[in-house]
């Protein structure tokens, strides 16, 4: 990666971050919403008695991943009718504060595996944002005083939502959907107010000669939707905001929200982010559906010009990636780790991980940190494997807990959500 993208990434994290300290993880994918840590001296053992800070008990299941920042963590939970933001501290996870809102549409559709409040909660220090679908958008302070919520109006699918908030300089974006409405949003974070939206006509809904499977017997498109994080980077000082969208790659000027370009080759379900790497971006759909690689810029329909590879059938994606020195690690849903080659999309190596848990099955993002890859399976097992060319599996540690989310990191810990509780993994106590 040339000087002038390093300088722009590193300014893009400052923006993102805000207030929040160096080693803080303030977004669902950390500061620069990519997965990637620069911390070293984090754990790579524990189970639920070993190198375990503290627990703090869930009042139900939820799949969004802890975010911290200034001795503070928060994660999103719903509770019967309520939509809620929770704040623990940070030393001994006791419980803060938390405040929310009663549904009002608490019949809303979503898949029996993805609870209400799959979205994470993103802060820049000041204000923490969180995103309850049809309920709204809500900003609160680190006291836990509202500082404002806005009605987007209504999000209805199928399989519900998940896609989490991201704050940059005075905006926030938020990929409102997927289902009969979708747009990307920015509003000011200061007061909510919407400074610009780009909807996005996916189709949900709409009669449909064939569906994602191929089947000609459907005659709604039910199945398609973006559950995408919208993602920053910067090519040759230019800032870009990038978001998957169902058989679609886009790039947006985030002042303005005009597009810039486009990149085809999704399929019409996505649940990953957006990878970025120097001027390189992978884009991957779900549903054993389709993946690429493409340059960054460029204006207008830059398939032809700009993508790299395109692989047209792939395993199950619910989790997002990373990229290290070249390579694409990814732990797909039925529990088959992967290694790309970045330059050409060959696979280098796949994994099955097994771990004692009831289930190999993982929605988790993996999460990149000296050197190694973690994740966490649906059955509660956390693996860590070197993001190596050569495949190498560092060390399965079982916290027999359900889980949907990810890990994160900060500050040597590790902050883990079960389906169960809220877990600080650090040295021994």
């Amino acid at each position: 990666m040339n000087r002038v993208r390093v300088t722009a990434l590193c300014l893009l994290s400052t923006l993102a971050a805000g207030d929040c300290l160096g080693a803080d993880w303030p977004a669902w994918r950390g500061p620069l919403g990519n997965g990637v840590s620069e911390e070293t001296n984090l754990p790579t053992h524990w189970s639920p008695t070993e190198n375990v800070k503290w627990r703090a008990a869930l009042p139900e299941p939820g799949n969004s991943t802890p975010i911290v920042c200034k001795g503070r963590v928060f994660v999103t939970q719903a509770v019967g009718k309520q939509r809620t933001l929770m704040c623990f501290d940070r030393g001994d996870g006791s419980l803060l504060w938390q405040r929310g809102v009663t549904a009002q549409f608490a019949d809303d559709p979503t898949h029996p595996t993805n609870p209400y409040c799959s979205a994470s909660p993103m802060t820049d220090g000041q204000h923490v944002i969180a995103w309850f679908g049809s309920d709204g958008l809500h900003a609160y302070d680190f006291a836990g005083r509202k500082l404002w919520s806005r009605d987007l109006g209504v999000q209805r699918h199928i399989w519900g939502y998940g896609a989490s908030p991201v704050i940059h300089g005075d905006l926030c974006f938020l990929n409102f959907g997927p289902g009969e409405r979708s747009c990307l949003v920015a509003v000011d974070k200061e007061t909510g107010r919407t400074v610009w939206q780009r909807d996005e006509e996916t189709g949900y809904g709409k009669p449909a000669t064939s569906d994602v499977r191929g089947s000609t017997q459907d005659t709604v498109a039910t199945y398609i939707g973006s559950w995408s994080t919208p993602v920053l980077m910067a090519v040759d000082g230019r800032e870009q905001l990038l978001l998957s969208w169902p058989r679609r790659l886009a790039a947006y000027d985030p002042k303005s929200g005009r597009e810039l370009w486009t990149c085809a080759g999704l399929n019409p379900l996505v649940y990953t982010s957006p990878i970025p790497s120097g001027d390189t971006i992978v884009a991957m759909g779900g549903f054993n559906g389709m993946s690429f690689a493409v340059r960054g810029g460029g204006s207008g329909d830059v398939t032809g010009s700009h993508r790299l590879w395109h692989h047209a059938r792939t395993k199950q994606r619910i989790g997002s990636g990373v990229i290290h020195h070249g390579h694409i690690y990814i732990h797909n849903d039925p529990g088959v780790a992967e290694c790309f080659e970045l330059a050409s999309g060959k696979l280098v190596w796949e994994e099955r991980l097994q771990g004692p848990g009831k289930t190999g099955q993982n929605w988790s993002s993996v999460m990149l940190a000296g050197g190694n890859c973690y994740t966490i399976t649906q059955g509660g097992d956390c693996f860590v494997f070197k993001a190596s060319p050569k495949f190498e599996l560092v060390a399965v540690n079982s916290l027999g807990q359900r889980s949907n989310s990810s890990i994160a990191a900060s500050n040597g810990d590790l902050f883990i959500r079960t389906h169960a509780a809220l877990w600080c993994i650090g040295g021994k106590q």
